[in-house]
């Protein structure tokens, strides 16, 4: 396949995002909700006595509370507790916000924790989300969250617990967003990797990534790294230990907004960490990539599959895939995950040099879906 430079998008912001005359409130995710749900219903199966409040630790190791909405204890047997932790998204645009995360527990006579789906908690129907087809749309952070919430209850090496998470009118919810293309079918998804909502759909979080890459200028940093979130960051800072923090800037969606202020400031060097979906998107000349304005072109992913060698069959699985991560778990299975991330790398290199123009060095580095391993560049690492 002959590979043709794409026209360069950017983008408009959604209407309703446009204009914002004071500053955002930060929100929190499904994922905190419904860890916060699950510690209050264990401490009161533990204590008989419903929790109003509880607190958490979120990823980074920020311990925030959570009033609890209703908590009923059922004495049994067997004994259960339903707690409910209302969603509160800050001023992000989600439909989850105000839903009620519930989480009902009971104990299990195996030690551990035991996670499960209930009503408007979607099923995972289709590969490519890194979560078991069949089972609920939990992903894996809120997981780890909900164990480490549980766990400093009760100890889950000698106790069995079991929690399922449930949102009274999720399926209703879901209908406004992309799960049933993704295949997540009957419910929302249990989402969130740091546990905070921060309005990247929003034009003030355009206006704070310009504001970060001024501020690195005004400090002399000549190198901005872009990263699209918390997990890239981290990846980014271990990729490029030596650059000083304020260099490194979470732009979400905003691309595009970023790189024009890198060239308006001066900067000589660009870097881009990201993932599959993310570096699909900006191969393809997208450069606002929010989710209402851009879709994965898994075409453009097919002619990176058989540049670098794939079969036939390959190409068309990836060209079918669900997601930008099914394409990526397609490449690693077949041994091309390397050169496929690498060629999609470069595309992501010429797009932005393209936008930027020569003054500017670009690099991009793709990373695994956890944020913690390169796997793939535009040639200035080594994986």
């Amino acid at each position: 396949m002959t590979y043709a430079e794409p026209p360069l998008r950017e983008p408009d912001l959604p209407r309703t995002a446009k204009v914002r005359p004071t500053a955002l409130r930060t929100g929190w995710t499904t994922g905190a909700c419904a860890t916060a749900a699950a510690k209050a219903a264990v401490a009161t199966l533990v204590s008989g006595v419903p929790q109003r409040e509880v607190e958490i630790g979120l990823p980074a190791g920020r311990r925030v509370s959570f009033p609890v909405a209703r908590c009923e204890l059922t004495a049994g047997p067997p004994a259960r507790v339903e707690a409910v932790v209302v969603k509160d998204a800050g001023d992000d645009p989600d439909v989850t916000h105000g839903a009620e995360l519930t989480a009902t527990v009971d104990w299990q006579s195996e030690p551990g924790l035991r996670l499960a789906g209930g009503a408007g908690v979607g099923t995972v129907t289709k590969p490519g989300l890194g979560l078991p087809v069949g089972g609920p749309a939990i992903n894996d952070t809120p997981r780890r969250m909900i164990t480490a919430a549980v766990g400093e209850v009760v100890d889950l090496t000698t106790v069995g617990v079991r929690v399922v998470i449930s949102v009274p009118r999720g399926e209703i919810m879901a209908r406004k967003t992309t799960n049933r293309r993704l295949g997540i079918l009957g419910g929302i998804s249990i989402l969130g990797t740091t546990g905070i909502v921060r309005p990247f759909s929003t034009a003030s979080w355009r206006a704070s990534v310009v504001q970060a890459v001024h501020v690195m200028a005004a400090q002399g940093e000549r190198t901005v790294v872009l990263c699209t979130g918390g997990r890239t960051e981290r990846a980014a800072r271990a990729l490029l230990p030596d650059l000083p923090e304020v260099c490194f800037v979470e732009v979400g969606d905003f691309t595009g907004a970023a790189v024009t202020a890198a060239v308006a400031d001066g900067l000589t060097r660009v870097v881009f960490v990201g993932m599959a979906g993310k570096l699909a998107k900006l191969a393809a000349g997208v450069l606002m990539t929010h989710y209402t304005r851009s879709k994965v072109d898994l075409s453009l992913l097919g002619a990176v599959t058989a540049e670098a060698g794939g079969t036939p069959d390959l190409v068309a699985a990836v060209i079918e895939a669900n997601t930008g991560r099914h394409a990526y778990e397609l490449w690693e299975a077949a041994g091309l995950l390397r050169p496929a991330g690498d060629l999609l790398c470069h595309r992501v290199r010429q797009v932005l040099r393209r936008f930027a123009g020569d003054a500017v060095d670009v690099d991009v580095a793709m990373v695994d879906f956890a944020g913690s391993a390169l796997v793939a560049s535009s040639g200035r690492w080594d994986t």
